[in-house]
């Protein structure tokens, strides 16, 4: 797969009173690892928004294996496994030097912003969407 990777530090805010990582917070990791590897791409959240567009998460699958903790150095991973005519899906993981902390498939529907109704992709979107999976 076309993997990109964010680097991510674990700071104080991120996690519970015992120093781990709160558990929603590896969904906003990965949140921010999809935003970053859409605004690589040349494609930023509020442009899309300006033009009508949103992407918004579907549905999700999370698996948790390990914790991570304050002060640890993750790298957050996104990828497009799949590509349909309004959606695509996001295989997604959290680690700490090789061990896999957090997965998930992350389902994102493309709306149309303002009546909130599926649409296609955006034909300059769906062209780099598809040039990521066939790169795979």
């Amino acid at each position: 797969m076309n993997e990109f990777v964010l680097p991510v530090k674990v700071y104080i805010e991120d996690t519970d009173a015992g120093g781990i990582v709160y558990y929603v917070n590896y969904l906003k990791f990965m949140e921010r690892a999809r935003s970053e590897w859409l605004n690589e791409r040349g494609f930023g959240q509020r442009e899309l928004l300006e033009s009508g567009v949103q992407l918004v998460v579907h549905s999700l699958h999370c698996r948790y294996a390990r914790p991570a903790r304050l002060d640890d150095h993750l790298h957050v991973s996104a990828s497009v496994a799949t590509l349909k005519a309004c959606s695509m899906q996001f295989e997604q993981s959290v680690c700490l030097g090789g061990d896999t902390l957090c997965e998930a498939r992350v389902d994102i529907a493309c709306v149309d912003a303002q009546r909130q109704k599926p649409i296609r992709w955006p034909e300059a979107l769906r062209a780099v969407l598809t040039s990521d999976i066939s790169s795979q």
